[in-house]
C-alpha cells in the first residue's frame, strides 16, 4: 500500500531530494508517519466496518478521491524537479501543512487504510494479535517514509540536473491518474 508513489510519497521523496541535509526533510517524514499512525489506529479500532456498511459514504469518499488524485497528478506533472534546491525545498511550516493535507484529506489513502488495514485487522480476535498487527503496520509506515526521503536525497545527489526526478514525477502523475481512473470505475459500479 505504501510503495506506489502517490501524492504523499512523492512529496516526501521530493523533499528528501530538495534539501541539502536529510534532517531538513524530517518534518514531512514525521508528519506523514504520524498521520498514517492515526489512520491505522482508527482503522484497526473498527471504523472500517462503519465505512463498509454505508455505501453512500463510500461513493462520496471515492468521488473525492478521484478529484483529489486528478488535481495532485496535474500538480506533480507540472512541477519542475530540475529547479534548484532552494526552489524545491519547502519551509518547515509548509512541509507540515502540506503533509497533513495529503495525508488526511486524501480520500484514496483513507479508503486504502480503512479498506485494507481495517479489513485485515478484523481477522485478529485476540487483543495482543491486533496490537501486534497495528504496531507492525505503523512500523512499516515509519520505515517506508524515512526510506523515501533518504532515497530522494540519494537520487538528487546522483542526478544533479533533476532529469531523473522529472521522469519520476511524470510516472507518478500518470500512476495517480490511473488510480483515479480505477476509482471512477468503482464509483460507477456503486451507483
Amino acid at each position: 500500500m505504501i510503495l506506489p508513489l502517490g501524492p504523499q510519497n512523492i512529496f516526501i521523496f521530493n523533499q528528501g531530494a530538495a534539501h541539502r541535509k536529510f534532517v531538513m526533510a524530517l518534518p514531512v517524514v514525521v508528519t506523514a508517519a504520524l498521520c498514517d499512525t492515526l489512520l491505522i489506529l482508527i482503522s484497526v479500532s473498527g471504523v472500517s466496518l462503519v465505512v463498509i456498511a454505508i455505501p453512500q459514504l463510500q461513493v462520496i469518499l471515492y468521488s473525492l478521491g478521484f478529484i483529489f488524485l486528478m488535481y495532485i497528478g496535474w500538480t506533480i506533472w507540472h512541477s519542475d524537479a530540475g529547479d534548484s534546491d532552494q526552489k524545491q525545498a519547502v519551509p518547515v511550516k509548509k512541509q507540515i501543512l502540506f503533509a497533513l493535507s495529503i495525508s488526511l484529506l486524501n480520500p484514496h489513502a483513507i479508503l486504502d487504510t480503512v479498506g485494507v488495514i481495517g479489513i485485515n485487522a478484523v481477522q485478529y480476535a485476540e487483543r495482543t494479535e491486533l496490537i501486534a498487527f497495528a504496531l507492525a503496520c505503523i512500523l512499516v509506515s515509519w520505515i517506508a517514509f524515512t526510506l523515501l526521503a533518504i532515497i530522494g536525497r540519494v537520487v538528487k545527489t546522483i542526478d544533479k540536473a533533476g532529469k531523473g526526478l522529472k521522469i519520476i514525477n511524470k510516472i507518478s502523475a500518470v500512476s495517480m491518474w490511473g488510480i483515479a481512473g480505477f476509482i471512477l470505475i468503482e464509483v460507477f459500479r456503486m451507483l
